[in-house]
């Protein structure tokens, strides 16, 4: 009985491996994240686009999903690289992080307005000074156990540069 318990536990241990190694990470966990963002909106206003902050995080299913999904689709692919720089902010709640770290990181959302409110993903959209454009809740695009492709399209289209007169 005992060898069966270890081999069942060698088991779920190397099927916990596998599936934390097959997960796709988007979400750089080791960058500033007020660096990630000012470099970001250096890149939009020298290239004449707007900015989108996906806030989330890779232990996020719902975060991966939507990176997954906007760029499985076409349309959405390009209307995206056509008129934003796409950035995945990493926000680590449960993380224990140093003094200064968790400085940096509130200083970030105050700066995004403060948009955990909204859950995981939240995208916020920037124009090429920084200022905050819109904030998009995740959860109005779902569908199901996905995303709307409509309502996705919808987003990306009315915040881009030519839309929003900038």
């Amino acid at each position: 009985m005992k060898q069966i318990l270890i081999a069942l536990a060698m088991i779920f241990a190397t099927m916990q491996i596998w599936a934390q190694e097959s997960v796709t990470r988007v979400y750089d966990e080791n960058i500033d994240p007020a660096e990630q963002i000012d470099t970001a909106i250096a890149k939009a206003r020298a290239e004449g686009k707007n900015v989108i902050c996906q806030l989330g995080g890779n232990w996020c299913p719902w975060c991966l999903k939507f990176a997954k999904f906007i760029t499985s689709d076409a349309e959405i692919k390009s209307t995206i690289d056509t008129n934003y720089v796409y950035v995945h902010v990493n926000y680590n709640p449960r993380r224990s992080a140093t003094a200064e770290e968790a400085g940096r990181t509130k200083a970030a959302l105050e700066r995004l307005g403060n948009p955990v409110r909204f859950g995981f993903p939240v995208m916020i959209v920037l124009d090429g000074r920084g200022e905050v454009l819109h904030t998009q809740d995740s959860s109005l695009l779902e569908e199901g156990n996905g995303y709307n492709r409509d309502k996705v399209i919808r987003f990306v289209s009315n915040w881009t540069p030519a839309a929003v007169g900038k």
